[in-house]
């Protein structure tokens, strides 16, 4: 997650109600020990154990294009 200000978009609300939804799903099945994220366009579970520990860094020249955007 790529933290910004303002108000949330569409997008941003919408993705909230699916990792809200995947997530009382986990509970629902009984699979604790995992998270959501998003892959391409898709909601997936992942244990905590490949995550924990791990940095998924952004691409600097990305991010330097969203600055020349976005200040």
């Amino acid at each position: 997650h790529l933290q910004r200000g303002g108000s949330p978009t569409a997008f941003d609300r919408i993705l909230a109600t699916r990792f809200g939804i995947a997530a009382i799903d986990l509970v629902h099945q009984g699979q604790f020990g995992r998270m959501v994220a998003i892959q391409g366009n898709e909601i997936v579970s992942v244990p905590l154990k490949d995550v924990v520990g791990k940095r998924k860094t952004v691409d600097l020249k990305l991010y330097e294009i969203a600055t020349v955007f976005f200040g």
